[in-house]
């Protein structure tokens, strides 16, 4: 099985965005540099955080999201993120009425269903967790071996929670990676078990 990631932007206060669910600033280092980081341009990063990026949205697999972050992206319209293959949606619902079913989006009911198939998608490339309330739940259950944060320098002072309710202290490794891009400070640890 492929490493399981617990991954997004973050304000150095530790929120992924504000009570209204808007990054606003968290997501500025995306458009910071002029480097394009997805086939469609839009997003233009500094050389550093291409380098850092790219290279780790291609191994990745399958993401794990929460309800909210798909109901709020509207599924993406029904193609992944990122050149993502698959989407695996932890919800107690059904898909939306209408919802192609043929989408490679898949909706499990709890946090460990939902990595144990994203797993199965993934096979031995990265599995990500969405941050916030899934990716705590996640963190919680011992299902996470690797936290990244792309740190971006604003202070948010509330809203959605990086770790969610995560329950408890839990301890990571020493950094295996920090680097500096523009508007962004990209961090990489392991979950000490």
């Amino acid at each position: 099985m492929g490493t399981v990631v617990m991954y997004a932007s973050v304000s150095v206060d530790g929120f992924v965005a504000d009570e209204d669910d808007d990054p606003g600033p968290v997501f500025d280092w995306l458009t910071a540099g002029d480097v394009p980081l997805d086939d469609g341009g839009a997003l233009t990063v500094s050389r550093s955080s291409y380098d850092y990026t790219r290279p780790y949205w291609d191994r990745i697999g399958a993401t794990v999201v929460g309800r909210r972050v798909f109901d709020l992206t509207d599924g993406w319209g029904g193609v992944p993120p990122s050149g993502v293959a698959h989407v695996v949606v932890v919800t107690h619902r059904p898909p939306p009425d209408g919802w192609d079913p043929a989408a490679p989006f898949h909706f499990v009911d709890g946090v460990q269903a939902a990595v144990a198939r994203a797993q199965e998608l993934a096979g031995e490339r990265v599995v990500e967790v969405a941050a916030g309330d899934v990716g705590g739940q996640a963190l919680a259950a011992g299902l996470v071996d690797e936290v990244r944060m792309d740190v971006a320098p604003v202070v948010l002072g509330s809203g959605r929670r990086f770790f969610g309710t995560a329950g408890g202290p839990h301890l990571l490794e020493d950094p295996v990676e920090v680097l500096q891009g523009t508007r962004v400070l990209h961090l990489r640890y392991r979950v000490r078990r």
